[in-house]
């Protein structure tokens, strides 16, 4: 980039704003997140032209003070006392000012300089691919915030059910499928879902319903509650995450209500993942529990699952257990997909250790060390590294050493050791 980074940042901002005003077939998903919030669109009903750039604005959202400063000696840029606005004054020229500057950096992540700068031959661009990996306002938490006022406000009802349930967009999902080490047919499944999402009509027309419904079984620390909120940023919906335990143990006279509103709001916030945890609690409910509450509620929850699907509804339903052999053929039954999620072997521990030290400082043997973590969950490995990096700072180092990792090894052991310790 050979442009000063300041001035850029703001030609970027103020180049959009032209482009996307005078091409009204531009819409919200072509502008980023920061442009979004600089010409405040908090709706796709929101987009009103002309959009605006100010000084204030700048510094708002940007951290850049006096912006109409680092643009004066700009002559394709013009600034207005008035409004204290800024603009261009010939996009052509400006546009080839901004691409000798440097500015092929932005193009390549702004859908609205994309769509413009793929006209000409200087530069290789895709406005679809750019737009296609720019995040969609959908999945945006103001977007999904909107969402559940609106339901609220014409079902006072569901505001049970939102304190029940962790709610997430997918912006604000940590989990990426990119950062996890998955299996072959853990991934087969997820596209399966992703080819049904796209032919839901054709499944719907033939009354092909039972699709979507996944029960992940394996032991804790094995990737199933990542795997299923990572689903959120590929397939752009939002997960509602539930946990049956912590329903029924406080909630239980209203414990079957409150079921129905959890799946109510899942069909109503559609297209959207309703991710149950610790699903093996219905089993125990039904064996050990004779209260008839306790009851109800474990049947309106498969009766729930029964009317629920992603081609008729438009919702994912994943429930997972660390206890499969707790279920009984009724629970089973419900679910069109079992997804198992096993310790992982020596490759995958190889691939997991080289994926959670991708961005560190590392003097490691990845094969000698995945051969001496046998019977480590994904999550050891990373609790394991984690007391790496920790040692590695407590002694004023930034790379990681045999002996850090040596001490991550032995803090995960010990912690295993403690939980098998009988104390009665």
């Amino acid at each position: 980039m050979s442009g000063d980074s300041e001035t850029l940042r703001i030609m970027d901002v103020v180049l959009t704003a032209e482009i996307f005003n005078q091409n009204p077939q531009l819409d919200i998903n072509d502008l980023t997140p920061a442009c979004r919030d600089i010409f405040s669109i908090t709706s796709a009903a929101d987009v009103k032209r002309p959009v605006y750039v100010s000084d204030g604005v700048i510094k708002r959202t940007l951290s850049i003070a006096d912006a109409h400063l680092k643009m004066s000696a700009n002559p394709f840029v013009a600034y207005e006392d008035f409004g204290q606005r800024l603009r261009i004054t010939a996009l052509e020229s400006a546009a080839q000012w901004f691409l000798k500057q440097g500015g092929k950096v932005f193009i390549e992540k702004n859908p609205t300089l994309a769509f413009y700068f793929e006209k000409l031959d200087s530069i290789d661009v895709g406005y679809k691919t750019v737009r296609a990996a720019n995040p969609p306002y959908e999945d945006t938490k103001a977007h999904l915030d909107a969402r559940l006022s609106k339901l609220i406000g014409e079902d006072e009802k569901l505001r049970g059910a939102l304190d029940l349930v962790m709610i997430s967009a997918p912006e604000e999902v940590e989990q990426r499928m990119e950062d996890l080490v998955c299996t072959p047919s853990q991934i087969a499944v997820i596209f399966k879902i992703q080819n049904a999402l796209i032919h839901r009509e054709y499944l719907q027309h033939h009354r092909i319903h039972e699709v979507g419904k996944l029960l992940f079984v394996g032991p804790p620390g094995t990737g199933k509650t990542s795997i299923a909120l990572a689903m959120s940023n590929i397939m752009h919906m939002p997960v509602l995450e539930v946990r049956l335990s912590m329903i029924t143990s406080q909630y239980l006279g209203e414990t079957s209500k409150n079921i129905d509103r959890i799946f109510d709001l899942a069909k109503k916030l559609s297209p959207s993942i309703l991710f149950i945890d610790e699903f093996d609690f219905v089993a125990k409910s039904r064996v050990a529990d004779d209260h008839g509450a306790m009851k109800r509620a474990v049947n309106s929850l498969l009766k729930n699952i029964d009317r629920i699907n992603l081609v008729k509804n438009g919702v994912i339903l994943i429930g997972a257990t660390n206890h499969p052999q707790l279920l009984d053929e009724a629970a089973w039954r419900r679910f069109d997909e079992v997804v198992e999620f096993s310790l992982p072997d020596e490759d995958m521990r190889k691939k997991i250790l080289q994926k959670v030290t991708a961005s560190l400082g590392c003097d490691i043997d990845y094969q000698m060390l995945a051969s001496k973590t046998e019977g480590f969950s994904g999550s050891d490995l990373r609790m394991m590294i984690k007391e790496a990096v920790l040692s590695a700072l407590m002694d004023n180092r930034r790379s990681l050493s045999p002996e850090d990792v040596r001490k991550g090894i032995l803090m995960v052991k010990n912690r295993d050791a403690i939980r098998h310790l009988n104390w009665l």
